[in-house]
This record gives C-alpha cells, structure tokens and sequence, in this order.
C-alpha cells in the first residue's frame, strides 16, 4: 500500500499565447519603476514634437521665400527687358526709314536717316545708364584697351593717339574697354 498522493503542478511557459499573465507581469513591473518617468517622458514628446512642428514651419517659410524670390527676379528681368525693348522700338522704325530712303536713292535722307537712328539708339541707352568712356588724353589701363603704340610728335608718351573703337561703362562696370592707339 503504497500512500502516493498526487500534486498537480501547473507550468506557465513565457511564451504562452496567454496575454493575461504578460499584461500582469508589465503592469508589476511599471507599477514599480516606470510611473514616476512616465510624465517626464510624455513631456519630452510633447516638446518634441512642438520643435519639430516649428522645425517643419520654418523650413516650409524658408522654400516659400525662395520661391517668391526666385518669381520676383524674374519678373524684374522682364520688367527691365520690357522698358529697353519699349525704348528701342523707335529706332527700329527709323531703321526702316532710312532703308526706305536708300531704295529711292536719296542720299541726303539716307544719311540724315541714319543719323537719326545713332542718336536716337544712343539716346535710348543712355537713359538705361550706359556712358561712353573718354577716350583723350593719358592712357588708362582700367578703361583703355592699347592695340598699339607707336611714335607721335609733338606728343608725350602715353598719351592716347587715335581711338579704334569706343568704350562703355554702365554704372561703375566697363563693358567694353575703349580701344586706342598710344604714343611711345
């Protein structure tokens, strides 16, 4: 006779699918540690996603600026395009002036013509800003272009003798240096 007793053990295995005891053991485990970092945490978050939203707005303010700055150069280069073209228009019509004039072999009307047409185009950059750079006097390396040197009497040396082609500046930029012969 033998007084086996039975005892009935049960054996949970951690990877059980009963929820029941792993929702038990984390509320265990938060009740004892997490719930004083749990605000800190939800604070940090908070202000995190606060930087992060001002972050976003910034950028987005910054590519709208770039955008509207971009569309204001370009409506500027029109603008400005627009007023030369405009300003120039009547020295196109005196081109076809004067060329009307030499198909009728008028010479007189082709020369006054063509003069019109100089000064009108040299009235027209002008109000845009452009000036011719003088070309008399001493040679100036900034402004002048020297193709040449050659012996003058009469005259010292480095002073300009004859100009092949005229300079222009627009504002304080030279466009085009003023070419010119020098004295030696």
């Amino acid at each position: 006779m033998s007084d086996e007793t039975e005892i009935e053990v049960e054996i949970q295995e951690p990877w059980a699918d009963d929820d029941s005891s792993a929702e038990a053991i984390a509320e265990e485990a938060g009740e004892a540690s997490a719930s004083p970092a749990l605000p800190a945490l939800a604070e940090a978050e908070a202000k995190r996603d606060e930087y992060l939203l001002g972050w976003q707005r910034t950028q987005a303010d910054f590519d709208n600026y770039r955008k509207r700055a971009v569309r204001e150069q370009q409506a500027f280069a029109a603008r400005a395009a627009e007023r030369l073209v405009t300003k120039l228009l009547p020295v196109l019509d005196d081109l076809e002036r004067a060329i009307d004039a030499a198909e009728q072999h008028e010479e007189a009307k082709v020369i006054e013509g063509v003069e019109m047409t100089r000064s009108a185009l040299a009235g027209a950059l002008a109000s845009e800003g452009l000036e011719e750079i003088p070309a008399e006097g001493v040679f100036d390396p900034h402004v002048h272009e020297a193709l040449l040197t050659q012996p003058a009497e009469g005259v010292d040396s480095g002073v300009i003798v004859q100009v092949i082609q005229r300079g222009y500046r627009l504002g304080d930029v030279v466009l085009r240096p003023a070419r010119v012969i020098v004295a030696e």
